[in-house]
């Protein structure tokens, strides 16, 4: 199914997280150094203030509200408490396998989203309902480009 445009920015989002842990991945393949570690986790944090914390606000503050009773938005809420903790963790003392790990739950969460949540919002969220999260989304979404 075709995105919503009123969904388009998050999914512009989600791209730019799956762009993340692509590039995370290949360089720690290549050289798991401890300033390379250091490196790549500085490039999430500072990726999770840039665009990932705007993400989840937006999900938790305009999208789920809109979406109602929707038994996958709990978990996915706990997935951004989660990986609010690993980023905590990266700023403090970053590892390769911390970061393997926040990539893989990222990916697994985008994914998730993209498959299963925007697919049901779509299908069942009334028309206004999306038009009214969507004016809210694009409004708070920020935008970068990479």
């Amino acid at each position: 199914m075709l995105r919503d445009p009123c969904l388009i920015p998050l999914s512009h989002q989600h791209h730019n997280g799956l762009a993340l842990c692509v590039m995370t991945r290949r360089s720690l393949a290549a050289d798991g150094s401890p300033g390379n570690v250091a490196k790549l986790a500085r490039r999430a944090t500072d990726r999770y203030e840039l665009e990932l914390a705007n993400h989840f606000e937006i999900e938790e503050q305009v999208l789920f509200p809109a979406c109602g009773e929707m038994p996958l938005t709990g978990l996915l809420v706990a997935e951004h408490r989660a990986m609010e903790g690993m980023i905590a963790k990266l700023r403090a003392e970053p590892t390769g396998t911390l970061l393997e790990q926040f990539c893989a739950l990222l990916s697994s969460h985008i994914r998730l989203e993209e498959n299963r949540l925007f697919e049901e919002i779509q299908r069942t969220l009334p028309r206004e309902a999306l038009d009214r999260a969507g004016s809210e989304i694009d409004r708070r979404a920020v935008r970068i480009c990479l």
